[in-house]
């Protein structure tokens, strides 16, 4: 598919755009008739969500409810079925909010020994909606310093958790890699974080951070990517422990398996790995 198309939809997913604004620059790049036609294969698909059941037997899973910055956050649940302590990690959705995808990931981290928790960042809004452009409007009427401060809330509720070791790390996808880069910059509790093809916190901001970084790029995410420089560099400045990798070939939401357009499946591979390795390393020794 023609980069300048992805380029295009990357702009209208990250809220850059209205719908009629990105369907009309589709038409004038496919030739109009055309870009009907090009949309499913761009939209969000569920046709490979569900990795793990939501009923898998090693699992214990739920919803749970803490105090957030603004007032109660409801959120996602999945650990391993049992009474031993685990370190905790949060999963920061896409700016599609907390869907089955989502969900799905929370239960992958969790099977790996964690105690995982995915906060509904819409919950100050009545919580994600089923549509999922609906959820990406909402998510531009959030508040993005109250949203940090929700997330940051979630540091402190796996912190202190009965079930929890006290070690605490973040992975965030998409708009949930800007997230976590924030809660990297906020948090000072937070041991690790792991944003995928996010948006970087500001230069200035960088000597802040405490946690250790995993950041995980697509060779073919121009948008995303011009920050990277200016990052890395204040990252080398100011001593943070990072590792990043950049994956060629792979677009934007590389991860993610629901969506046939994106989804590159050893990039995928490769950085779930590296990510479950450092988790490991960061939050179990």
């Amino acid at each position: 598919m023609d980069g300048k198309i992805i380029d295009l939809y990357d702009a209208y997913r990250g809220g850059i755009m209205t719908r009629r604004v990105f369907l009309g620059r589709l038409g004038m790049l496919t030739g109009g008739a055309a870009a009907m036609g090009l949309l499913p294969l761009l939209e969000q698909s569920h046709a490979h969500a569900g990795m793990i059941p939501m009923d898998d037997p090693r699992l214990q899973t739920g919803y749970i409810i803490y105090p957030g910055g603004t007032g109660d956050i409801s959120a996602s649940m999945a650990r391993l079925k049992g009474g031993e302590k685990l370190p905790g990690v949060i999963v920061i959705h896409e700016n599609r909010g907390l869907n089955a995808h989502i969900k799905d990931v929370t239960r992958r981290i969790a099977l790996a020994g964690y105690l995982v928790i995915a906060p509904d960042a819409l919950s100050p809004l009545g919580g994600t909606p089923g549509d999922p452009d609906k959820a990406r409007t909402m998510i531009r009427q959030l508040d993005s310093q109250k949203t940090t401060d929700n997330y940051v809330a979630a540091v402190q509720y796996l912190k202190t958790h009965p079930f929890s070791t006290g070690k605490v790390g973040c992975v965030g996808f998409c708009w949930g890699g800007g997230v976590a880069n924030q809660m990297a910059v906020h948090a000072p509790d937070l041991t690790a974080a792991v944003p995928f093809y996010g948006i970087q916190p500001a230069s200035e901001d960088v000597p802040r951070i405490r946690a250790s970084l995993l950041l995980h790029y697509a060779g073919l995410d121009n948008r995303i990517n011009k920050g990277i420089a200016a990052f890395e560099g204040a990252l080398k400045r100011a001593s943070i422990d990072y590792r990043m990798y950049m994956y060629e070939g792979a677009k934007h939401a590389f991860f993610n398996d629901t969506n046939a357009s994106r989804y590159h499946r050893e990039a995928a591979q490769r950085a779930w790995l590296r990510t479950i390795a450092f988790l490991k390393e960061k939050l179990k020794t």
